[in-house]
C-alpha cells in the first residue's frame, strides 16, 4: 500500500482501465475467500511507528532523506513530511522470544536509529503531534521527495477544487487554510496489524471498531497542534480534514471522506474492498502488468496490486490489509487509532490491552457489535479524541460511563482473558496492562502529562508560549528515553 509510484500525469484512459481492473481484482479476490487460499494457522502480529524528526532545540527537522541515508536500514521509510520517518517491525508470533523480546527488539532499533540520526544533526521523538511544529513548517517545500506524496497531494487538490480550511474547536480555537496535504504530516501514529483468517476477518474488524474510542481515551497524546491547545488526540481531526478531497457541495451531498470510520459493521472482508471500489475513486489509477485472473487460474498467487494501491488511499482507522508473502496470501486488521509514543513501555502496553482485548470481545457468545450500534462506536472514538482519558463513552450493559471506569471494571478482565487465550502468561500480562490500570488510576497519560507540563512552564514560570512548548518538548524526549510510562512522569 505504500509503495513508491513514479511522477505521472494520469488521463482518462488511466482512470478507466484502473477502475476495470480494480473490478477484476474484486472478482478474484471473492475467488480466493471462496476457495481459503489463505495462510493463518500461525498468526502474526507487527507494529509501525512514525516519528518526528527534531534538532537540539526541539525544532522540527526537514532532515528525513539525510537521517534515512545514516541509519541504511530497509525497516525504516519516508513518510508524508520531511520531518517524518516510520520503522516497520518485522512481524512475529505474539509469544515468540518470550517475554521482553518484542520491547528489546523495538528499543534496539530505536537507540541505533537515534544514534544514526545524531550523527547528522537530528533526533527522534515518538510523539502524536510535535508540539513545535509551527504552520511555516508545513508548505510545500516540506513534503518529503518521494514522489508518491506529490502524486497524492495534486490529486486531492485537484479534486477539491480549492485550498483546504483546517478547524478544530477545542480548549482553544484552530482556523486556517492549506494548499498542500503537508498537515497531515504532523500527525504520527502507532499502527498495530493482526493477522487473522478470512472466516474471522469480519469478527476481529468489529471488535477493533468497537473499540477504537477506549483505546484513543487511554492513549491520547496530542493536545498541540501550531502553538494552539486543541483536542487531547487532536491528530483525529487534523488527520480527516487534512486529506478530506470533498469541498463544501460535495459533503451536503452525503459522498464519503477518505478519512473513514465506515458506516456499518462487516459480514465480511470483501465488503470493506467492496466499499472502496464503489465510493471511492482512484487518487492513484496505476496499472500493474499482473492478469490476476490468469494467475489464479494456473494455480499462482496474485497480487491484486490496484486493489492494495487503491486500498492504501482509503484512510479506515481500521483498515483492512491483503498481502502475499513468501507466495502465500493473508489477511490484516491494520489497526490505525492511535498515536506514537509516549514510550516503548507505553506502546507495547497499548498494543497488549488492543490484542488481548479483541481476542476477548471476539469470542464472547454475544458479541458486543450486536449490541452497540455503529455510531456509538463513531461517536465513543469523537469524545475520546475531544476528552482524551477523561471522556465518558458509551458500552452495552454499562450506558455512558467514564473511560477509565469502563476499562477498570469492564474491559481490563476481558483484556487480561484475551491475552491469556493468545499463550501470554500471568508473569508477561500483568506488567503489560498494570500500565493501563495505572493510568486510569492516576488519569494521567500522554496528553496529560503534555499539557500540565506547557501549562507549568508558560503560565507559572511566565514563558514565551513557543519557548514553553519547546522546553515541554524537550523534557518530553528525556522521558521519552527513560522508557518509564507516561503516567509516572513528574511535572517540572
Amino acid at each position: 500500500m505504500g509503495r513508491d509510484v513514479p511522477a505521472l500525469v494520469f488521463t482518462r484512459d488511466d482512470r478507466r482501465r484502473f477502475r476495470n481492473k480494480m473490478h477484476t481484482c474484486l472478482d478474484v479476490f471473492a475467488q480466493m475467500l471462496r476457495e481459503s487460499r489463505f495462510d493463518f494457522e500461525r498468526p502474526q502480529v507487527g507494529i509501525e511507528i512514525e516519528l518526528n524528526l527534531v534538532d537540539a532545540d526541539a525544532e522540527p527537522a526537514m532532515r528525513s532523506a539525510d537521517v534515512l541515508e545514516a541509519i541504511a536500514d530497509p525497516s525504516w521509510s519516508s513518510e508524508l513530511g520531511r520531518f517524518n520517518l516510520e520503522i516497520n517491525i518485522a512481524p512475529r508470533e505474539l509469544t515468540a522470544g518470550g517475554r521482553g523480546s518484542w520491547e528489546q527488539e523495538i528499543r534496539g532499533a530505536l537507540d541505533h536509529a537515534e544514534e544514526q540520526a545524531a550523527a547528522v544533526g537530528a533526533h527522534l521523538i515518538m510523539i502524536g503531534i510535535l508540539p513545535t511544529l509551527e504552520l511555516k513548517d508545513v508548505g510545500p517545500e516540506s513534503l518529503s521527495e518521494n514522489p508518491r506524496y506529490h502524486l497524492l497531494n495534486e490529486q486531492i487538490f485537484s479534486a477539491r477544487g480549492e485550498d483546504l480550511l483546517i478547524a478544530v474547536d477545542g480548549v482553544e480555537k484552530l482556523r486556517t487554510y492549506t494548499e498542500t496535504i503537508t498537515p497531515e504530516a504532523a500527525c504520527t501514529s502507532t499502527q498495530f496489524h493482526l493477522q487473522v483468517s478470512p472466516d474471522e476477518f469480519a469478527d476481529y474488524w468489529n471488535a477493533a471498531q468497537a473499540v477504537a474510542g477506549v483505546q484513543v481515551a487511554l492513549a491520547a497524546n496530542s493536545p498541540f497542534l501550531f502553538g494552539k491547545e486543541l483536542w487531547r488526540e487532536t491528530r483525529i481531526p487534523l488527520f480527516e480534514q487534512a486529506t478530506d478531497t470533498r469541498p463544501d457541495e460535495i459533503k451536503v451531498q452525503g459522498v464519503r471522506p477518505r478519512v473513514w470510520f465506515g458506516e456499518r459493521w462487516i459480514t465480511s472482508v470483501f465488503d470493506l474492498f467492496e466499499e472502496n471500489a464503489r465510493y471511492f475513486p482512484a487518487l492513484l489509477p496505476l496499472c500493474d502488468d499482473e492478469d490476476p485472473q490468469e494467475i489464479l487460474a494456473g494455480g499462482g498467487i496474485p497480487g491484486l496490486a490496484e486493489l492494495t494501491l487503491h486500498n492504501g488511499t482509503v484512510y479506515r482507522w481500521n483498515r483492512p490489509v491483503y498481502a502475499v508473502v513468501d507466495g502465500v496470501p493473508h489477511l490484516r486488521v491494520e489497526n490505525r487509532v492511535l498515536p506514537a509514543g509516549p514510550t516503548v513501555a507505553d506502546v507495547l502496553s497499548n498494543g497488549a490491552f488492543y490484542y488481548g482485548l479483541v481476542r476477548a470481545l471476539v469470542d464472547e457468545d454475544r458479541p458486543v457489535w450486536s449490541r452497540m450500534s455503529f455510531a456509538a462506536a463513531e461517536d465513543n472514538l469523537h469524545a475520546a479524541a475531544r476528552h482524551g482519558i477523561d471522556a465518558q463513552l458509551y458500552w452495552p450493559g454499562m450506558g455512558e460511563v467514564p473511560a477509565t471506569e469502563l476499562v477498570l471494571r469492564r474491559l481490563l478482565p476481558l483484556a487480561d482473558r484475551g491475552l491469556e487465550r493468545l499463550g501470554l502468561d500471568a508473569a508477561w500480562r500483568e506488567p503489560l496492562l498494570g500500565i493501563i490500570e495505572q493510568r486510569c488510576v492516576s488519569g494521567r497519560n500522554g496528553a496529560v502529562w503534555q499539557s500540565e507540563t506547557f501549562h507549568h512552564i508558560h503560565d507559572i514560570g511566565h514563558v514565551d508560549r513557543h519557548q514553553a512548548l519547546r522546553r515541554m518538548t524537550r523534557q518530553y524526549i528525556d522521558f521519552m528515553h527513560m522508557n518509564a510510562p507516561a503516567h509516572t512522569w513528574p511535572v517540572e
